[in-house]
């Protein structure tokens, strides 16, 4: 009796199961507080089978069948009662959400809505928030390289055109023989050639920081050691700090392996030496030092310009960023863009860089992670 009974509800059962997936399966479009009464109707559906069939085994009759089936369907109302009360707050809940999402502001942060949610939809909530905060500061990037790149023109367009000006004029006064006498003639090739030099560097900058900018920067690593990089580099920019009277000194623990791009790590370090030259007044003084410092290696780079103001320092590893109003470089000026690919071959390197006044000047520094 009791295998037949189990038969019975395990057979109702099923078809009342079936029924309610298919149910489910055509209202899977429709409101969660649907599918929840439906859920409940299929939950009191099934217990009344099982009802029925005990009754239907006639281990109970007369009274105590009503009253167990009085029982059981009230069971079930209260059931259902609950679950349509549970549905109805999912979908208020599920609506504030959509309602918080509809009056994302213009500064493109979403605020979740306010009181409690139910766990799945304030997990969904705070994933929105961070989405949006993600999508924000990504075009907040954007707008500022985008500036970044109009500026850029700009300041490149008048650094090409006032070397070609010169460069034009002094050879079509060669080209006339308005310029003929020996000493002209050699200023004027000296020039010229002084000329292409900064253009063909301001050029190979471009190219450099399209790459950065681009992704396609590629690292060929090795183990690097600092000391020989900063010799290198200092001797590198030996001249033009001759030209400037301008005294280099470099200091570097003996052993200081880090896994870099060799080529690429020096030209950071060297556009960070040059532009402290091209700051520091004559007979000042530029000091390299590169030190161990727990597991990571710090390089920093020390001058004279008598610092940067407060407003500017985050702005100094900006594309075109020089700190002075006027757009036309020194003698020894550059197109802006030393530090501006200073900070993209470090961060390619998984390293930091940053700026803090310090003393006469400034120090620049440049924090690696110590190679094994």
């Amino acid at each position: 009796m009791i295998l037949q009974i189990m038969a019975v509800s395990a057979g109702l059962g099923l078809v009342i199961a079936s029924l309610g997936l298919a149910l489910l399966r055509v209202l899977r479009r429709h409101s969660i507080g649907v599918m929840l009464a439906v859920v409940a109707v299929i939950t009191v559906a099934a217990t009344l089978a099982g009802v029925v069939a005990v009754t239907l085994a006639m281990i109970i009759e007369g009274r105590p069948r009503n009253i167990v089936l009085t029982v059981v369907a009230i069971g079930g109302l209260v059931g259902l009662g609950v679950a349509l009360i549970n549905a109805r707050w999912v979908v208020l809940a599920s609506r504030r959400l959509v309602a918080a999402l509809d009056d994302v502001s213009p500064s493109g942060r979403f605020v979740p809505p306010q009181g409690p949610l139910p766990a799945e939809l304030e997990t969904i909530g705070l994933a929105l928030e961070q989405a949006y905060e993600r999508l924000r500061l990504g075009q907040e990037r954007e707008r500022t390289l985008e500036s970044a790149r109009r500026e850029l023109v700009a300041w490149v367009s008048h650094d090409l055109r006032t070397p070609l000006a010169g460069m034009r004029a002094m050879a079509e006064a060669l080209e006339d023989g308005v310029a003929d006498d020996p000493d002209t003639v050699k200023r004027y090739h000296t020039q010229i050639r002084l000329e292409v030099d900064r253009l063909s560097g301001m050029v190979d900058d471009l190219f450099e920081l399209s790459r950065i900018h681009a992704g396609t920067l590629r690292l060929s690593r090795n183990k690097v050691g600092l000391a020989d990089l900063v010799a290198d580099a200092l001797a590198g920019v030996e001249p033009l700090a001759r030209a400037k009277r301008v005294r280099l000194s470099g200091e570097a623990d003996a052993v200081l392996p880090v896994d870099a791009d060799a080529g690429e790590l020096s030209r950071a370090v060297r556009n960070l030496v040059v532009n402290a030259i091209r700051h520091t007044p004559a007979d000042g003084t530029v000091s390299v030092r590169a030190v161990a410092e727990g597991d990571t290696v710090s390089l920093s780079v020390l001058d004279c310009c008598g610092g940067i103001p407060e407003d500017d320092l985050p702005r100094v590893f900006d594309v075109a960023f020089r700190g002075e109003a006027a757009r036309t470089p020194g003698p020894y000026g550059g197109a802006g863009l030393g530090l501006a690919i200073a900070r993209g071959i470090v961060e390619a390197h998984q390293g930091m860089i940053g700026v803090v006044n310090e003393g006469p000047g400034c120090r620049f520094e440049i924090r690696l992670p110590l190679s094994g």
